[in-house]
């Protein structure tokens, strides 16, 4: 056992599986540039509105966070509930690395940063990293956001319990 969790009590094993009783939504996180990547994330959440910032979390281990680090930028696409092909394609570690990772997918670069955008999601938001901190083996990025767009709607792409599902968007259950 690591001393973080023979201090906390909790193992990464029960953290994880704790905390897949909590739904999230489904975002791809993208750099644009010389370091262009794709990940999907859901450790993902809006800071506050004035001014406008959001957070993202990233293993530190990971190609997105030397690629968010060394770009000081990046874009996020909030997934629609038909476009889980997307998030199980940047969540595989075994697809192709740089642009030919975008091949897979329709997007288009943000006005802003460059980063790639995800057509038919049903938001996005182009961020310039406004602070960083460790948390653990993860790093916390505040993004301050430049621009951001909506899509055109339908229901959102969630993750729970260890599976994708999605939003009931009948107007009854609002």
């Amino acid at each position: 056992m690591d001393v973080a969790a023979e201090l906390s009590g909790v193992t990464p094993a029960e953290m994880r599986s704790t905390l897949a009783r909590f739904a999230t939504g489904v975002v791809v996180l993208t750099v644009g540039g010389e370091h262009m990547h794709g990940m999907t994330a859901n450790a993902f959440s809006s800071v506050s509105l004035e001014p406008p910032l959001v957070l993202c979390c990233v293993a530190r281990t990971a190609t997105m966070h030397g690629a968010i680090t060394a770009a000081g930028h990046f874009a996020t696409s909030v997934l629609r509930a038909d476009q889980e092909a997307s998030a199980r394609h940047f969540a595989d570690r075994a697809r192709p690395a740089g642009q030919a990772q975008f091949d897979a997918v329709a997007w288009r670069p943000g006005e802003l940063t460059g980063a790639p955008v995800l057509a038919e999601a049903l938001a996005w938001l182009e961020c310039e990293v406004a602070d960083a901190y460790d948390a653990g083996d993860h790093s916390v990025f505040i993004g301050r956001v430049l621009g951001s767009g909506i899509g055109d709607g339908g229901a959102g792409l969630l993750f729970f319990d260890g599976a994708y599902g999605h939003t009931d968007t009948n107007e009854g259950s609002r």
